[in-house]
Parts: C-alpha cells; structure tokens; sequence
C-alpha cells in the first residue's frame, strides 16, 4: 500500500525551480532517506508533504487514515511548559488527565478522592499506564533525566530542546515518521538507541540525514534530489553510493561512445556536402541530409554532471613541542556539576584525539578551556607557546553578523575584495552569495565561512567542535580530506562516526568529572566499553 505519492510535483522560489517534476511512491513500512546537497529542495519536500508548503503543479497523496509525525522546526510550546508537560502532550486525552490526576493527589478530602478514583479509572481506560511505560523508555533512550523533564522547555538548550521534540514526535501514535536530521544534537548512544527504535518502529520512516552511519543502519532505499529531479537506488547508504558509481561510470561510457558515433556521422555529413559541392551533386547532399537528420533523431545520452568540489585546506605551521597542550591537576564545575576533578592530561604533536561523552558532560567546556574561553577553578592548563591553535565551535558566530560573507572575511585578512571573491569561491561562495549577512546564513553556510577564515591562518592544532554539524555529505567529505591532509594536532568532538572511525588515533571519554583515555580508534573503543574491558590509561 501507497503512504504517501508525489506527482509530477514543481516548486518556485522566485525565479529558482527548486522542484522540477518529482514523481516518487513511498510504500508502508519503507525506510527511505531523502537525499541531496543542502539547497537541493529536501526540507521543502517534507513540508508539502504535510501541507505546510503550497507548489505550484503537481499532486500529492497522503493515504488517509495514516497520521504523519514530522521532526523540523521546534514547536512554540507555554511560557511555563515543561520538558514533561511538552512530550505529554503526545498523548491527548491521557496527558489532560493525568495533570487533573497531579493537581488533587495527596487531598485527603472525600470529594477529591472520589473525584481522583473516577480519573484513575478512565486514566487507565484509556491506556494511561501503557504511556508511562513508553514516556520512561523513550526518555530513557534520548538520554531526558528526571531533571530535564522538569525543566522549563523555553530554558532548555537547543540541542536539550530538539532531543525533547524528537521524544514527543516518537511518542505520538503516528503511522509515518518525517525526520528531518534527527542525530543533530543526539550523543552517540542516544543515536544507537534511535537506530534501534526505527528498526521495530513498524510504521513508515522518511529521513533526511546527512549522517552516514545512521543512514546504512536504518534505510533500505534512497530518494535523491539532483538539480530538481529525483534519482531513485535500492539500499542503505553504502549501497547507494557504490550503484551511484556505477551508474556514473555507466552512464559515462554511454555518453563517450554516443559522441564518438555523433563526431563519425558529423565528419561523414560534412565530407559528403563537400562532395556534393565540388561535383553538383544533389543526390549526396540528401544523403548528407539524411545523416544530419540521423543524428538530430538521436536520444542523446546526457553527460554526467560533474559536481564543483572544494579545494582549500588547512594551513601549517613548521615546528611544534612534543606536548602541544596539557592539563594538570584540573578541576572544573558549574554549581553542583563537577565537569573535571583535579584530571591530568596532554595533546602531543600529532594526536588525532576524538573527545566522546554524553550531552552536557563538559566536551565543549574542556575545548573552551584550552582557547583561553573558560578558566580552570583549580590546577593548570597550558598550551604550548609554539602552538598555533584554530578552534571550530559548534554554534558559530561571527562579530558583526549585519556586516555580508565578503565584508567579514576582509575584515578578518585584510584582503581586498577581489582576492577574497576568490577565496570565497573556494568555499562556494559564489555571485551574490557573498552578499549574504554573516548572521542570516544557513548552518552550512556559517560552517563553510567559519572555515574559509581559520584556513586563512596557518596552524599546527586543531579543537573542532562537531565540524560536520549542517554540512551536506559532499562537504563532510571534504573535510575529511582536507583532515587527513593535516600534519598537527587535532582534538575534535563529533558524533558523526564516519569522521570518528577514519581520524581517531585515541579516545578521551569524559563523565563525571574524570578523563579515561583510550590509546585506539573507536571500532576498538567501542568493543572495549561494550564489554566492559579496561582502557589503556586514564586522566584523573
């Protein structure tokens, strides 16, 4: 059965056509991933889906009866609505009894008792403690202690908020999941424990992500947006990009072949009219015609777009100290919140070091700490002298967010603004792109700038701090290239673990104020957590 169909669908910004004639089926029951660069109309696909987007031709069929859960922007929830009262409100009835329910529990007077048996007994009717059960495993698995749920929702970080939203979306009884990104914000084993949800989760799951991983672990089919058009492939992720080399590949020959037959015709037509010319004969120039018509007849095979890459790296710097940074004797917390306990430990020359632990345990704290941004309480933090550090943070910000993309990079350099078109380009930054105000870009476009000036300088130590957030997989790629390029330091927080399995050389995994440190990659640090093994060494 048919979920949801898309129909010669067309979709104008202005004078952009986003969507060019999209015709798709999704089936109950399937997994399929939405893909496509960033601007390549994915977002606003999902919100036509759901009537929040109008187009201008086309149809869209949603089979009835099915509800749709969609996960994109957060919801505007009460002033004084908890975390609690926001994943609550998944359940109807349930959620406006059981704050009837909180409101007279603990009165001893009679009518209230009686009126809170009567509530209980519909509470329960209405599969009221079923809820419960699924409320605690839910926020259980995204990782929504007991202190968040009672949190005030409009206090909440962003990452806390979309973790909740994601839990309310999850809690709904929907038939049809729309994910828009769902592991932005989500630490590494809340996005193993989604994986698992969407795998039993028995209704229908159309993802955007530009999470690797996530997507050969849960999709099995592939909807790719490309200059307006879908592109269709059977398979997680791996399988996609192995049949999309293929078909490239394919496609390629077809189209060298084709032209090498168009180029042979060509020459035949145009040495026969010289023929017919020289000899004043018509009968050669209709079989020139003839050719010429041939091969205006051809279905012409197209030739393989091939897609502008990034080039630009990083910058370095010659010598550098044995031991780039250190911290000794340590301690670090916030109220009752240790984030370090008097911890001992160092960053030499050419660690590549991948900094895991749960949301809000002090990843960012500890990258802060080493640019100067938080100060330790006790203990010392040192960074070499020769160190040239250029630090990536994970909400990027620029000093003048009125002033455009070209203003803030001369600001920066002093480059004048021909030179820093060119550079900009480098970063695809192109035409009046590089008009476009620093605060009003995209989260891939405040990457991609963010980058383009801390490649301007060079250096021999990098603190990145989730480098991959809002950036299309063509551009993760990059990155990963350009990394892999880097001769220095690097110390990096990423939940992305395409990026963790190819650069970590170690591990530092942070809770609860200690640092253990595990001299392998993550494959082997995972094993070792897994099975409880002990780690090579530790940073108290």
């Amino acid at each position: 059965m048919i979920d949801i169909a898309g129909n010669e669908l067309h979709k104008y910004y202005g004078s952009n056509h986003v969507i060019r004639g999209i015709t798709f089926d999704v089936y109950s029951g399937e997994r399929v991933g939405l893909l496509g660069k960033n601007g390549s109309g994915k977002t606003t696909l999902f919100r036509m889906i759901t009537g929040e987007e109008f187009y201008e031709s086309g149809s869209i069929f949603r089979a009835s009866g099915r509800n749709i859960g969609m996960l994109s922007q957060i919801p505007v929830f009460g002033e004084n609505d908890t975390a609690e009262d926001v994943l609550r409100s998944s359940f109807g009835n349930t959620a406006k009894l059981h704050r009837e329910m909180s409101k007279i529990a603990g009165n001893a007077d009679p009518k209230a008792l009686a009126r809170y048996g009567r509530l209980m007994e519909e509470y329960e009717r209405l599969g009221g403690y079923e809820t419960e059960v699924r409320l605690d495993k839910i926020c259980s698995g995204m990782r929504i202690d007991s202190a968040m749920r009672k949190s005030r929702f409009n206090r909440l970080s962003g990452g806390e908020q979309t973790r909740v939203n994601l839990g309310r979306i999850l809690l709904k009884d929907c038939d049809i999941l729309l994910l828009d990104e769902p592991t932005n914000h989500l630490d590494l084993a809340s996005i193993e424990w989604l994986e698992g949800f969407l795998r039993r989760f028995i209704g229908t799951v159309l993802v955007i992500s530009h999470d690797r991983a996530f997507l050969d672990a849960v999709i099995s089919r592939v909807i790719e947006l490309e200059d307006g058009k879908a592109n269709f492939y059977q398979g997680n992720y791996s399988q996609y990009i192995a049949e999309k080399e293929q078909r490239i590949q394919t496609q390629t020959a077809a189209f060298e072949t084709q032209q090498k037959k168009i180029k042979q015709l060509d020459t035949a037509a145009k040495r026969l009219h010289d023929w017919a010319r020289r000899a004043d004969n018509e009968a050669l120039h209709k079989k020139a015609f003839a050719i010429e018509k041939r091969i205006e007849r051809m279905d012409k095979v197209e030739k393989p777009a091939s897609a502008s890459v990034l080039t630009a790296g990083f910058g370095s710097v010659g010598y550098a100290a044995k031991v780039i940074a250190s911290f000794s004797a340590v301690s670090k917390r916030y109220g009752e919140k240790v984030i370090l306990n008097d911890s001992h430990i160092s960053v030499c020359r050419h660690d590549r070091i991948a900094l895991v632990g749960a949301n809000g345990c002090g990843k960012t704290t500890l990258l802060k700490m080493l640019t100067g941004e938080e100060a330790a309480d006790s203990g010392t933090v040192k960074v070499s002298p020769n160190a040239k550090p250029a630090y990536m943070p994970q909400t990027i910000t620029f000093p003048n967010p009125d002033a455009s993309a070209l203003e803030t990079l001369c600001l920066a350099t002093g480059e004048t603004q021909p030179k820093a078109r060119a550079i900009l380009a480098k970063f695809h930054f192109r035409a009046d792109d590089v008009f476009k105000k620093a605060g009003a870009l995209s989260g891939g476009e405040k990457s991609r700038l963010k980058l383009c000036l801390m490649m301007q300088n060079d250096t021999n130590f990098l603190l990145l701090d989730e480098p991959t957030n809002h950036l299309d997989i063509a551009t993760r790629e990059w990155i990963e290239t350009t990394l892999a390029d880097f001769d220095g330091a690097m110390l990096f927080v990423s939940h992305d673990r395409y990026l963790l399995k190819k650069f970590a050389e170690k591990i530092w995994h942070i809770g609860g104020g200690v640092i253990m440190e595990y001299n392998c990659g993550y494959d082997e640090y995972t094993m070792k957590v897994r099975a409880g093994l002990p780690n090579n060494e530790s940073g108290k």
